[in-house]
């Protein structure tokens, strides 16, 4: 199969790759490269659980392909820790106990912290509309929406 040469920035870190046309995103990111903090969920941009960063937006890295990606910079939620301490996010999450099975989680925090990017002081409903794309099974929302409110108002 032909393959496509790629320069990426994933997390700070450059990247020169050889893709097949057909792998996507989530894929090169879990299996070439090794960042299994992004989830395989639905595999159709359904659930969230792939949500990395594209050039600072939140996209569903199942639905993108990698061969896109060329001259991107990316950011999965490894990036969220690069410097070695927690994100004030992740550490609102723990604080507010917003984590239970820890598979939605790496795509709602990539998402909120887009958010918080964008919108330093999102109301409750800027919360809500920016998360609407990620699924969680376990915490219920409320919690999720708290400790994102809780970073904000840090």
């Amino acid at each position: 199969m032909k393959t496509h040469p790629i320069d990426i920035t994933i997390n700070g870190n450059q990247e020169h790759l050889e893709v097949p046309p057909n792998l996507t995103l989530l894929h090169l990111i879990r299996e070439e490269l090794a960042l299994t903090g992004t989830k395989n969920g639905c595999e159709a941009g359904e659930c969230g659980a792939c949500t990395v960063l594209v050039n600072g937006e939140p996209v569903n890295s199942c639905m993108i392909l990698a061969a896109e990606c060329d001259g991107a910079e990316i950011m999965t939620i490894e990036g969220l820790t690069a410097s070695g301490n927690l994100d004030k996010l992740q550490q609102s999450f723990m604080n507010r106990n917003a984590i239970q099975c820890g598979f939605c989680t790496p795509g709602m925090l990539i998402t909120a912290y887009a958010l918080l990017i964008r919108n330093p002081h999102p109301t409750e409903t800027e919360i809500r509309q920016a998360l609407v794309g990620n699924l969680c099974r376990c915490t219920g929302y409320e919690r999720i929406i708290q400790a994102v409110q809780d970073a904000a108002s840090e």
